[in-house]
């Protein structure tokens, strides 16, 4: 009743809540479509995904093959290769990572001899 007193501000007698919108109103998206990509998880322990799902998941992630982009691959090869391929003089770190890289090669290919 108090929607059709004429005292005080319009706010006053409107909740201001939300409100359902009307079927003309909502948009045409499908629902699967919703949801908002990486918005899961893997580790919330306060997700609702059912351990079903988290197997898959992990079951998923075993079979994909991780592609690298071609300079994380060459960084792979020769720490210094990066910076090269650049045009850049390499880092210390790198250098020293390609040391440590050579020798260890060295020892593992007279480790293998004996």
């Amino acid at each position: 009743m108090s929607g059709y007193s004429n005292v005080g501000q319009g706010s006053v007698y409107e909740d201001g809540d939300q409100k359902n919108l009307k079927n003309s109103e909502i948009s045409g998206r499908p629902r699967y479509e919703e949801g908002v990509e990486h918005s899961h998880k893997p580790n919330d322990s306060k997700d609702e995904r059912s351990i079903a799902n988290r197997l898959a998941n992990e079951e998923r992630k075993l079979n994909r093959k991780e592609q690298d982009d071609p300079e994380t691959s060459a960084s792979k090869q020769d720490p210094t290769l990066p910076a090269k391929l650049h045009g850049n003089e390499p880092s210390k770190g790198a250098k020293v990572d390609a040391d440590l890289q050579a020798e260890e090669e060295e020892y593992l290919k007279q480790k293998h001899r004996k």
